[in-house]
C-alpha cells in the first residue's frame, strides 16, 4: 500500500489575530507580483515606482525624508534608492538656494514618461488582481484595513 505524496501540515495560529496578521502578510506578498512583472518592462522596482509616483505629485520637489516619510514601504537605503534613480534620469536632485542643506527631488520629464507608459499596464493589473471583488467590497476591504493601520499609529 502507498502512502501517497506526504501532505503540508498547517499548523492553526494561536490566535485569531496572527492568522489575519499571516494571511494579510501572504495577500501582500501574492499581490505584489504582478504590478512587479508589469514594471519589469522599465525595469523599475515597486519601490522606485512608488518614488515616481510621489514625487510627481510634488511639481515643487521632496527632501530625502519627505519622500522616506510617504514611501508605502520604508527602504532603509532611500539615498541609494534616489541615486539609481537620478543616474537613469528619472529624477533630479538640486540644493536650495535659500539653505543649502536642503536638497529637493523632483521627477524629471523622462520619469513623468515612464510613469505615463506604465499607467495602463499596472491599473490592468490592479483589475485582474481584485476586480472580482466588486465595487462595494473593495470599498469594505478599504475600509478594513484603514482601520487597521489607524490602530497602528
Amino acid at each position: 500500500m502507498s502512502a501517497g505524496p506526504p501532505t503540508e501540515r498547517k499548523q492553526p495560529a494561536p490566535c485569531a489575530e496572527e492568522a489575519a496578521y499571516l494571511d494579510l502578510l501572504r495577500t501582500s506578498e501574492a499581490l505584489s507580483r504582478r504590478p512587479a512583472q508589469a514594471l519589469k518592462a522599465e525595469d523599475l522596482s515597486l519601490t522606485q515606482y512608488n518614488v515616481l509616483r510621489i514625487l510627481r505629485g510634488a511639481p515643487d520637489g521632496l527632501t530625502c525624508g519627505e519622500i522616506a516619510n510617504r514611501m508605502i514601504t520604508r527602504d532603509p537605503d532611500i539615498t541609494r534608492l534616489l541615486d539609481r534613480l537620478e543616474k537613469r534620469g528619472l529624477i533630479s536632485r538640486r540644493r536650495d538656494a535659500k539653505d543649502r542643506r536642503m536638497v529637493a527631488t523632483r521627477i524629471t520629464g523622462e520619469g513623468g514618461e515612464v510613469l505615463a507608459r506604465l499607467e495602463k499596464p499596472m491599473q490592468e493589473a490592479h483589475r485582474k488582481q481584485l476586480g472580482h471583488l466588486g465595487p462595494e467590497r473593495l470599498r469594505a476591504l478599504g475600509e478594513m484595513l484603514a482601520l487597521c493601520r489607524g490602530h497602528l499609529v
